[in-house]
């Protein structure tokens, strides 16, 4: 994925708020405007214009984006403007079991955080309410240290409580590093991988074992 790239001197949120009004004038809104605004600011920057946007217009940004646009563009910019957190709490709202699960694995802590923090505040509602299987429930809701720390002893243990099926715990409270010494471990006492257990978690492991490779996966069969 190629870089976001900025200008080398970054106009003022009140500039880019200005121009990206002017895109909304006249007879059809000026898309490639928008782009070169929106499309070259970092997640801070793009919230400072849609603060400042508030501010000068007393209007919403997106709200505005949503009836200036249509189609796949208008999904796309109105995602892009969106703090990080929102953008994955409303792919969390609609989302099938897939997104669910990579937000929750393939996230940082902190992230998750955030994203749950965010769905509450625009849906009115935990995102824990909204997920109906308990191994979801239990991916979203705890908080996992993010250390790179390993101990083989609990990772061989573990992998015998796998191969007994009481796996919920495990990958609801262990870091990512822990799991997925465990996996290897599982692997190694019993031939087979993990995966082969249930097709429910398939996403649940690649998105722990390798998040490159789940992600190359679903690129491509998109």
């Amino acid at each position: 994925m190629a870089s976001l790239k900025l200008p080398e001197i970054v106009p003022s949120p009140n500039t880019d708020t200005e121009r990206l009004r002017n895109a909304f004038q006249g007879i059809g809104t000026n898309e490639k405007e928008l782009i070169l605004v929106l499309g070259h600011r970092n997640a801070q920057q793009r919230r400072e214009i849609r603060e400042t946007y508030q501010k000068l217009y007393n209007e919403s940004l997106l709200d505005r984006l949503q009836s200036e646009l249509s189609g796949d563009f208008r999904n796309a910019i109105v995602l892009w403007t969106c703090d990080p957190p929102e953008r994955d709490a409303k792919f969390a709202r609609d989302a099938l079991l897939q997104i669910l699960v990579e937000i929750a694995c393939a996230s940082s802590p902190n992230h998750l955080m955030a994203v749950r923090q965010a769905y509450c505040s625009l849906f009115d509602c935990s995102l824990e309410e909204d997920i109906l299987t308990k191994i979801l429930v239990g991916l979203v809701s705890s908080f996992r240290h993010d250390k790179v720390t390993v101990n083989l002893e609990v990772a061989k243990s573990e992998a015998e409580k796998l191969h007994e099926a009481i796996f919920v715990w495990i990958l609801s409270t262990r870091n990512v590093f822990q799991i997925r010494e465990t996996f290897a471990s599982y692997k190694q006492l019993y031939g087979k991988t993990f995966e082969e257990l249930t097709s429910l978690l398939n996403v649940v492991v690649w998105c722990i074992e390798c998040p490159e490779k789940h992600f190359a996966k679903v690129t491509d069969s998109s």
